[in-house]
């Protein structure tokens, strides 16, 4: 046999590296309620995934679990594992904050810092980091401006940087707040329902951020807005009574899903 068709036979493989984010038998509770119950899935890198279902389904609450804000609640506990590019984020001694500096997290609601000015609201995650990883002020500028950029925001803002973040519109709130957690440069960002309280033109900008960001960024979003799912997601995971009931690509979920409760949910029979 030809050496070169020996060494292709033995040369070893190599690993594949571990999904972004893997989710194994996950449940999560309040008290003794069990709201979330045994959910697996698995997210690769520079997806964008949507999660969807009826209110009350569960699916803010697993958001939560994928970077720790679940247990901030009293009661609260999760049960499973949540693997972050193969280290369990709930292992012992594995800080939340460190959890959050790589999986940031935007909330429904804009949610600026009131006090703050626009940059300081930007730089507001540096401002927790250890004090050796902490950037200079001038670093921390250039962070900033980068942020703003990559949330579209920049042009509209760059003259008020020192002004309060509440005197932005509803739709500058939100990409500021999407900037605030990209300024860490997270490998992971949640969004739960972010154009919930937007007008249509803010979601427009919104969901062309997202569709941009995903070159960079793992995104997983939760939306009750099946049409916004079906437009900015690689995959989708549909949740009822706190079970996943099916998850796999978007348009197989929107043409041909394998389970009825799926197909009656995304043809609007219930929801």
């Amino acid at each position: 046999m030809p050496a070169t068709a020996s060494a292709a036979i033995e040369a070893p493989r190599a690993e594949a590296p571990p999904p972004c984010v893997s989710i194994e038998s996950l449940d999560a509770y309040f008290g003794a309620v069990r709201v979330v119950r045994d959910v697996s899935f698995v997210v690769q890198p520079k997806q964008v995934v949507a999660i969807i279902g009826p209110s009350g389904c569960g699916k803010s609450t697993l958001l939560r679990c994928i970077n720790r804000m679940h247990e901030t609640v009293p009661t609260a506990r999760v049960e499973g594992e949540i693997r972050f590019e193969g280290r369990d984020i709930y292992g012992r001694g594995v800080s939340p904050a460190a959890v959050r500096r790589h999986i940031g997290m935007v909330f429904q609601r804009p949610t600026p810092f009131p006090t703050m000015s626009i940059r300081d609201n930007v730089a507001a995650g540096l401002a927790v980091l250890p004090r050796g990883e902490r950037p200079s002020r001038r670093e921390t500028d250039d962070i900033v401006e980068r942020a703003l950029r990559r949330a579209a925001l920049w042009e509209e803002a760059k003259d008020r940087l020192s002004a309060s973040a509440v005197a932005l519109s509803g739709g500058q709130q939100q990409r500021l707040c999407i900037a605030r957690a990209l300024a860490t440069s997270p490998t992971v960002i949640l969004l739960d329902e972010p154009t919930a309280s937007l007008d249509p033109i803010s979601t427009q900008r919104v969901e062309e951020l997202v569709y941009e960001l995903r070159a960079e960024v793992t995104i997983i979003i939760v939306t009750h807005n099946m049409q916004q799912a079906a437009r900015i997601s690689d995959k989708t995971a549909f949740m009822l009574n706190g079970e996943l009931i099916e998850f796999t690509a978007t348009n197989t979920m929107f043409t041909a899903p394998s389970d009825p409760r799926s197909e009656a949910y995304v043809t609007g029979r219930f929801g």
